[in-house]
């Protein structure tokens, strides 16, 4: 056990010692714990709904107010009738001022040269079309003329059939009061911090993932694993570089996400929680990302040292750790794909697979409804398939330490092993 030691001291010297490694971690430390007190020097009193007072002044949010003021135009041409006043859209579209023109082609020709954002030809209470220039990913227009424009329908349904608009609205829609009770867990607060979480466990295990199987192929690469299997036994060496890297990933991570989940605390009221949906994750969350996402890193760690094994240069790593990454790609994209049905099926099943149990069990503690008897043998079955993957990952270590060339195809290493055995 000592030597197993000395290796990852050594080993976590190689991070700890290295600049960029340092420094990266300290300041986006300091720069997110220093962030999260943005609100008590800038005024972000518009997206925040806190007043504060700001450093600099107040001025340039006068400035900013005049700006937003400036008008757009949109161009309509009306044939139902039920438009009688541009008026109508002022509540609906707030600095957009419309213009009349007399027919569909006048509408088309006027935003198709830009004399208009955008246009609309109403055929009849119940067809328009509507006329952009460039298509947005995120465009509400449509959405919001449609609902004007079926108001507008309305308040001339009832004006033909000789009805009060105000009893009308007071007793066919008026809304309905209904108080929601949350027995369990709310899956629509917690579910940006999961998603969160799940992205960031995903980068840790492919950025650590190849630099640990990038290290074990230098080695080979420069011929002094020849001089450390004389001294130390292989499997110290994997085991040493996988649980160092563990621990890199948890001073750097933790330390990162330590410095932005304090420095909101500590700041909560000054964003008015607007950031509670990523950044106000429960303990236990916490607790239980920690414990499957070290068990997740260091499962899929066992599987980069061993893939680094199997090639003696750098630039024959991909060809062998594709296997790895199209596993780790799978499950990122299933977990994320189910993400709003903690409880179906799919997710169910990733919790207890050893592959994915690292991100589909947390983010069923977190969302869906878990049992403690579920999660300790989720948790047993993946630190179980750890040692076994460690296990084989030194074996193949210690076959291709040795072996210098081209790259060993996994099977034949297997089967190399099988044979030994």
């Amino acid at each position: 056990m000592r030597r197993l030691f000395t290796v990852i001291d050594f080993e976590l010297k190689n991070y700890t010692q290295n600049k960029s490694f340092m420094i990266t971690t300290i300041l986006m430390a300091v720069v997110l714990f220093a962030a999260s007190f943005l609100p008590r020097v800038v005024n972000l009193s518009s997206m925040t709904g806190v007043e504060t007072e700001s450093l600099f002044g107040g001025e340039d949010d006068g400035e900013e107010t005049e700006d937003a003021g400036e008008s757009s135009i949109f161009c309509y041409c009306d044939e139902s009738g039920l438009i009688v006043s541009e008026e109508m859209f002022a509540e609906a579209f707030p600095n957009v001022i419309f213009v009349k023109k007399d027919d569909k082609k006048a509408v088309s020709e006027a935003v198709e040269t830009g004399e208009a954002e955008a246009g609309f030809y109403v055929k009849d209470a119940f067809h328009y079309v509507y006329f952009v220039e460039n298509s947005e990913m995120y465009d509400d227009t449509q959405m919001v003329f449609e609902t004007v424009l079926t108001g507008l329908r309305k308040q001339a349904y009832l004006a033909e059939h000789g009805l009060d608009e105000a009893e009308f609205m007071e007793n066919y829609e008026a809304p309905c009061e209904g108080e929601l009770i949350v027995l369990g867990k709310d899956a629509s607060e917690n579910f940006w911090y999961c998603y969160a979480l799940v992205i960031v466990i995903f980068m840790l295990i492919i950025m650590y993932g190849v630099m640990i199987a990038t290290a074990v192929t230098n080695e080979k690469s420069n011929r002094s694993i020849e001089v450390l299997v004389t001294s130390v036994d292989a499997k110290y060496l994997l085991f040493g570089k996988v649980f160092a890297g563990a621990l890199a990933v948890v001073v750097q991570t933790g330390s990162i996400l330590a410095a932005v989940l304090i420095g909101y605390h500590i700041n909560r009221e000054a964003w008015g929680n607007k950031l509670d949906a990523v950044l106000h994750i429960p303990s236990e969350v916490l607790v239980t990302f920690a414990v499957f996402g070290i068990g997740g890193f260091l499962f899929y760690a066992f599987a980069y040292g061993a893939v680094g094994a199997l090639v003696s240069k750098t630039e024959d790593i991909n060809k062998v750790a594709g296997t790895v990454q199209m596993v780790i790609m799978a499950v990122y994209f299933i977990v994320l794909f189910t993400l709003n049905k903690p409880d179906g099926i799919v997710m169910k099943v990733c919790s207890f697979l050893p592959v994915s149990s690292y991100s589909a069990m947390f983010v069923r503690i977190a969302m869906g409804k878990v049992s403690m008897p579920e999660i300790l043998i989720s948790a047993v079955i993946l630190y179980a398939s750890i040692f076994f993957m460690g296990w084989l990952a030194a074996k193949i270590y210690r076959m291709g330490t040795l072996r210098y060339g081209n790259p060993i195809k996994i099977t034949n290493a297997l089967k190399s092993i099988g044979q030994k055995d």
